[in-house]
Parts: structure tokens; C-alpha cells; sequence
């Protein structure tokens, strides 16, 4: 029997499912929708799906530029991805950051009946964030911050991970506002925008509950015990440099100033996104700005500061490659021409069983179409069209049908591995997709469960 020594790291396994989806072009049948444009989006027309006589296999020279057309996709997020570690870099050698979590640590310590209530109230922040502007690849920026918060608490890179992702993941499931996800699908449906928000706002409060209990459960198991942690051995081998304590990294003015600065810009971030419509260059931009006036603010010299830049896009190097590799599997899907034939065969296969048992087979589609289409707007794109339709012939509010993919969408992003910011994050947590899998599998189970009984609510008890 075959056996590793150590699990495969990130880019092994995306190569790994490279072939699959590759092999896969070669066994589904090729199908495609027509398609026309709604509220400024292309979207498929629902009774125009028709198999192509051609198959479109996709063979070892379309499995080599798979990657390079990815990283073409995901060029503005891998981006994104190198000036925001770049910028944080510039801002860890003031040691503004590591000051000021020593403050926290300091208030924890001489409060400690406060300490439990860090998790829950970053977490919420995180998860309305994600309900409201539909916060995803802005998670990038906060692990940065938030990982060494919870080793200096006592915690784990693990707990670090969860307080943005998690918290933002669970918002982003829930979400009642999130123009990405409901606002497009809602469009695409003909419902009003905002509409059904009373029961979303419900959906909100139960997923952020769930995923804090989650969360707080796992924290308390190792705050008892440090080496049930499922990064114990990681975490012992972080830099020093993570947890520096000393006299130099006290709080002082100018470090101060530059974490005013540092709460300025992610409040600006929070306006910007949901007022001006900015996106990742706008973010960019906003941290390189950052950067640049804290070297100046700290009076770093431009060498210095230039190494600090180098220094931090080397640290997240890898993570932008898995994100261009992550992408490269989503074009392998499109030009093998396999997603439209999955997604006609499942719409065909709801219309025979009953309301509740369709609701809830919409929810599993979804979920499992967001293994190769990991982006809420285009989800809702290529699958609304057909699933408003249908939840019309199966007598279902087009909300429910809406709901269904909402909860589809976000829940499996906390674990697919065809998602470039998933992995992305994983990366510079250094965590192994691994011990994350088994850490986030049964938080997935419990919000499922939950998915599934919140989608009962509209099918028995009220009308949207």
C-alpha cells in the first residue's frame, strides 16, 4: 500500500485535481445553455441546453496552459495579494502591530474575565462584514493581524485563521445585504433588492452563533490542554519574531499614530467598498498608500523600506501561486464544456421530488457546483436563470430558490480546494490543507445542518 511521509502540500494537491478535472472533460458529456445579458450580466437561458456533437477533452497541452491562463484570471487578486504582504511587511518592521497586541494582551491579563469575549466580538464584526459587502478576498489582509493576536492570547494559528475567515464565511452564508451574492441572484430572479431581508437577518444570527460556539468550543479544548492543538508542532516552530515581548515593541507615539492610521484605512476599506464600489485595485491601492506613510511616518529609509516590501511579497509568494493554479482548474471546467451539463442534469432530476426534498437538492447542487465555479456572482449567473424557473414550476417562492444558493455558495468556501483564497490563506497561515480539512469538516457538517433546516422555515411555516 502506497504511503506518504507527509501529507501533499498546496500546489500538489491542486495539480492532483488538475487531472481529475481533466479526465472528467474526457467522461462528461459536452453541453452548453445559450446565454444573454440581464441587469449587465450574461446569464444562461433556461430550455437551451444542448449537447455538443463534439466532446471537448481537454489533453496534456490544455492541462500545461491551464495554469498560465489562470494566472491571467486571477492577476489583479494575485496582485492584491503581493502589495497587501508587502504593505504589512513595511508596517511589522515599525512594530506598531506587535505593540499594540501586547496592549491587548496587557488588558486581557489585567482583566481576564474579558479575555473570552476577544473570539466572539472580532468574529461577529468579521461576520456582519461578510453579510453586508460580502467581505472575501479583504480576509487576506486581517490573517496577517490576527494569527499573532491569537498566539499571544494563547491560542492557536488555527483560532487565528478562524477569527476573519470563519467569522467573514459565516456572514458571507447568512448573508442579507451582500450585493455579490443576493443582489446578483435577486436581479437575475426579478426580486426586489432587500427583499426577504427579515428572514436573512435571522439566517445571519444562527450561522454567527454556530460558528462562534464552533470556534469557542475548539478554543477552550486547548487553552486546557495546548497540545490538542492540530497545529501545536507548527505554531512551536513560528519566528520568535511573532511573539516578540521585549521593551523595544512598547507602545510609543509614533507607533500609536501608525495604528490609528492602520484602523483609518480598514474604516475606509468598510465605506469605500460599500459606498464607492471598490474592489480589489481600490484595496490595493489603499494599502500600498498605507505602507508608504507608515516608512514615512516611522522615518524608515527608502532602502528599508524597500527591503521590508521584498521581504513580505516573498512570504506570500507561494499563496499567490496556488491562487493562479487554483484558477487554472476553473478553466480546465469551462473549455471542457462540463459545467452546463451538470448543472442541466440536476435542474432535470429536482423536478420529480417533492418541495422540501427539491429545496434541499437545490441547496446540495449548489454546493457542490461551487467546487468548480468558487465565485458567488458567477455562480449565481450561470445557475439563477434555471433554478427561478424552476422554483416556479415546483410551486417554490423564487426566495427559497435564492436562499438555496446562498447557502450553497458560502458555506463550502471554508473547505473546497479549488478556492484561491481558501488556499491562499492557508498558505500564509502555513497551515497544511490537511489539518484544516479535519479541524473544518465537522464546522461544515453543523452549518449544513443548519443550511438545511433554516431552508424548511419558507417550504412549511411562512411565506416570503
Amino acid at each position: 500500500m502506497l504511503k506518504f511521509k507527509k501529507f501533499p502540500d498546496t500546489l500538489t494537491i491542486i495539480l492532483g485535481i488538475m487531472v481529475i478535472f481533466t479526465l472528467l472533460t474526457w467522461v462528461v458529456p459536452a453541453g452548453s445553455f445559450e446565454r444573454t445579458e440581464k441587469n449587465g450580466r450574461e446569464v444562461v437561458v433556461p430550455g437551451t441546453y444542448q449537447r455538443l456533437d463534439e466532446q471537448h477533452g481537454q489533453g496534456l497541452m490544455d492541462f500545461l496552459r491551464a495554469p498560465i491562463k489562470g494566472f491571467q484570471s486571477a492577476a489583479d487578486i494575485i496582485g492584491f495579494v503581493l502589495l497587501v504582504g508587502g504593505a504589512f511587511s513595511i508596517l511589522n518592521r515599525t512594530g506598531a502591530i506587535n505593540a499594540g497586541l501586547s496592549s491587548v494582551i496587557g488588558f486581557t491579563d489585567r482583566n481576564p474575565n474579558y479575555k473570552f469575549l476577544v473570539i466572539p466580538l472580532l468574529m461577529t464584526l468579521f461576520s456582519l462584514a461578510g453579510a453586508t459587502f460580502g467581505m472575501s478576498e479583504e480576509v487576506l489582509v486581517f490573517i496577517l493581524l490576527t494569527i499573532p493576536l491569537a498566539l499571544r492570547l494563547g491560542y492557536d494559528s488555527i483560532i487565528g485563521v478562524c477569527i476573519p475567515f470563519v467569522g467573514a464565511g459565516c456572514g458571507f452564508a447568512g448573508a442579507f445585504l451582500n450585493p455579490f451574492t443576493i443582489g446578483v441572484a435577486q436581479g437575475i430572479s426579478d426580486l426586489p433588492p432587500g427583499s426577504g431581508m427579515g428572514y436573512r437577518i435571522l439566517c445571519w444570527v444562527v450561522f454567527t452563533l454556530a460558528g462562534i460556539t464552533f470556534v469557542m468550543l475548539y478554543a477552550r479544548r486547548i487553552v486546557r490542554n495546548p497540545e490538542r492543538s492540530r497545529v501545536h508542532a507548527i505554531d512551536q516552530g513560528r519566528s520568535a519574531e511573532e511573539l516578540k515581548t521585549d521593551e523595544e515593541l512598547r507602545m510609543n507615539g509614533v507607533r500609536a499614530a501608525i495604528l490609528l492610521l492602520l484602523a483609518a484605512a480598514i474604516g475606509l476599506l468598510v465605506v469605500g467598498v460599500n459606498s464607492w464600489g471598490w474592489y480589489i485595485e481600490e484595496i490595493a491601492a489603499l494599502f500600498l498608500g498605507l505602507g508608504i506613510t507608515t516608512a514615512a511616518l516611522y522615518r524608515l529609509s527608502a532602502g528599508e523600506t524597500v527591503k521590508a516590501f521584498v521581504e513580505g511579497t516573498k512570504e506570500v509568494i507561494v499563496a499567490a501561486l496556488v491562487i493562479g493554479f487554483s484558477k487554472g482548474l476553473l478553466v480546465l471546467a469551462a473549455d471542457g464544456k462540463i459545467i452546463d451539463t451538470m448543472l442541466f442534469s440536476v435542474a432535470g432530476a429536482t423536478g420529480d421530488l417533492p418541495e422540501a426534498a427539491s429545496v434541499e437538492l437545490m441547496f446540495a447542487f449548489q454546493s457542490f457546483l461551487n467546487f468548480f465555479v468558487p465565485s458567488g456572482s458567477g455562480q449565481a449567473a450561470l445557475t439563477m436563470p434555471l433554478m427561478s424557473s424552476l422554483s416556479d414550476l415546483l410551486q417554490i417562492s423564487r426566495q427559497t430558490a435564492v436562499l438555496a444558493y446562498q447557502f450553497g455558495d458560502g458555506i463550502s468556501n471554508l473547505i473546497i480546494p479549488t478556492s484561491g483564497i481558501t488556499m491562499g490563506i492557508l498558505e500564509i497561515a502555513k497551515i497544511p490543507y490537511n489539518k484544516w480539512f479535519r479541524f473544518a469538516i465537522p464546522l461544515i457538517l453543523l452549518l449544513t445542518v443548519v443550511a438545511a433546516l433554516l431552508l424548511l422555515g419558507p417550504v412549511y411555516f411562512f411565506e416570503w
